[in-house]
This record gives C-alpha cells, sequence and structure tokens, in this order.
C-alpha cells in the first residue's frame, strides 16, 4: 500500500506511539532505522507493519531486503512518500525503514540462564538512553539478561531502542519489582553485585565468574537500600579525579568488562575472533 496524505490514520497510529500511555495499551512499540531493524530481525523479532520510504535510503541496497524479508513474514508493508515518512520518524535524519511490532519483554517466572551467568539488574532507571547504552554493552559482554527492576522509563521507548543500536532484541529483558527479582536471584544462587564509592575492595579484586547479577541504581541517587544490604559483592570503580562516581551506563560497561575479562581468563568465554583492519570504516547507519 502506498502513502502519500500525511493525514493518513496509519501515520497517526505510528505517531501516537511514542506515547508510553499508547505504547502500554497496544503492546506495540516502533523500531526505526536500517541497523535497528537489521538487528531486530536477525533475532527473530515479527514485525506487524513496516514502513519504508526510498527517498530516504542510503544507497547501500540493503532497504529493499528487509522490507521484503517483512512482508514475507506477513507484516503490512506501507511504501511513504518522504513527507509522509518524515512525520512518523523519530530520528533527526531518518533512513527509510520503520517497524512496527510486539513488546519484547519477558517474564521472570519464563526466564531460562545458561551455568555461570551473568546478568544486569537496573533499579529505576530514568534516562532511555542510558537504559538502551547498558542493552548495548549488555550484547557486547555476552550478559545472559537484563531486569528492569521498578522502572521510572519505558523499555519500549524508541530512544531506547536507538541507543541499544536494535540491540536490546537480541538480550532477554524482564520487567520485575526489585523484591521480585532479589528473591529470585537469591533462589538460583546468584552473587549479587553493588558498586560504592564506600566499598573497601576495587571492582577487579572480586570473583566475577560464576552466576553474578550486576545491580545498577538510578542516575541521581544510585541503589536503595534494599540493593545494598542484598548485595553479596560491594565494590567500587577507582575515581582519580574531581568525581566520585560515573554514569550509570558507563559504570555498567566497566563492570561488564571485569566480568569479560575474568570469564575469557577462566575460559568460560571464548576470545572474540580477530578482525583485521583495511583501512576503511564498515558504513554505520
Amino acid at each position: 500500500m502506498e502513502i502519500t496524505s500525511t493525514a493518513n490514520p496509519k501515520l497517526k497510529y505510528v505517531v501516537k506511539l511514542r506515547s508510553c500511555s499508547a505504547r502500554e495499551e497496544s503492546g506495540e512499540m516502533i523500531v526505526e532505522g536500517y541497523r535497528e531493524c537489521r538487528r531486530a530481525l536477525d533475532n527473530g523479532y515479527r514485525p506487524r507493519a513496516i514502513f519504508h520510504a526510498p527517498g530516504f535510503y542510503l544507497k547501500n541496497e540493503n532497504e529493499p531486503a528487509i522490507v521484503e524479508e517483512c512482508r514475507a513474514l506477513g507484516a503490512e508493508v506501507y511504501t511513504c512518500s518522504n513527507a509522509c515518512f518524515s512525520k512518523i520518524a523519530y530520528k533527526e535524519r531518518p533512513d527509510g525503514l520503520l517497524m512496527v511490532g510486539p513488546h519484547v519483554s519477558v517474564k521472570l517466572s519464563s526466564l531460562k540462564l545458561p551455568p555461570n551467568a551473568l546478568v544486569i539488574v537496573t533499579e529505576s532507571i530514568e534516562k532511555p538512553g542510558n537504559l538502551g547504552t547498558i542493552l548495548r554493552s549488555a550484547d557486547a559482554g555476552n550478559v545472559a539478561a537484563v531486569i528492569v527492576c521498578d522502572r521510572t522509563t519505558d523499555i519500549h521507548n524508541p530512544n531506547v531502542v536507538r541507543a541499544s543500536t536494535g540491540t536490546m532484541f537480541s538480550v532477554p529483558i524482564v520487567e520485575a519489582t526489585g523484591d521480585e527479582a532479589l528473591a529470585w536471584l537469591k533462589s538460583h544462587g546468584f552473587s549479587i553485585l553493588a558498586a560504592t564509592p564506600h566499598a573497601e575492595k576495587m571492582h577487579f579484586e572480586v570473583d566475577l565468574t560464576g552466576n553474578v547479577a550486576i545491580a545498577l541504581g538510578a542516575e541521581q541517587y544510585g541503589l536503595t537500600a534494599k540493593w545494598m544490604d542484598g548485595a553479596d559483592l560491594r565494590v567500587r570503580i577507582p575515581m582519580l579525579g574531581l568525581a566520585d562516581s560515573l554514569n550509570v551506563s558507563a559504570a555498567a560497561t566497566i563492570l561488564v568488562y571485569e566480568a569479560v575479562r575474568q570469564r575469557i581468563a577462566a575460559g568460560l568465554d571464548k576470545v572474540p575472533d580477530f578482525v583485521p583492519w583495511h583501512g576503511e570504516l564498515a558504513h554505520d547507519h
């Protein structure tokens, strides 16, 4: 179907999905951008519709393949003029691809994890960009799941999708209350790690090779007493300058990669393949 009017009701529906209440009511979300759509599809995501505008394609010849893949999955396909696509685009520089599909979070009771699982727990993270960046680090560090507790930002916010660069589709995401998550982790033999400037041990002085949950608190106040009291491992990240703490997503990356270092050294994770550089950067959407 071709859409040429910006008053089209299908476009209005997509615009509504920018609202958390509309996403909650419909159970649907927006996935915009070539890289985000590609990673979603590669991880088994099944969109219900795709809107595309050939006038915005970045000329890498891969966009039509995504459209046809969505069509083969049974998604409704809408071809838009540039003006129509601009109405629904969330990105400042759209590349002509936007999917609409179901939410991706799973229940804590259905979560199945491998031995020696590394998980991330977030408590009341407020900024979608931080949550998305944490999900990106989780994917890079082979984290088995991200448990979002007592949320203050909607995990299906388009800014979460964008900041995760689509990696949110590769890591199981669970929504739970703090009490539920804490009880579940304890019952499954997890050591809970909490970072605080007041801890005696550095983050690289504790064993992160078993079942470990890295707990991360809200941007302004950090972890609540519930998680600090429930933590088995309290560590601090060395701060050698004026600041006494890091952005929560930066702290997450540091802690995850210390776990990655230890797990590679212990033979639990494989050393990534070396990718030689040929003097050209890959085209990045």
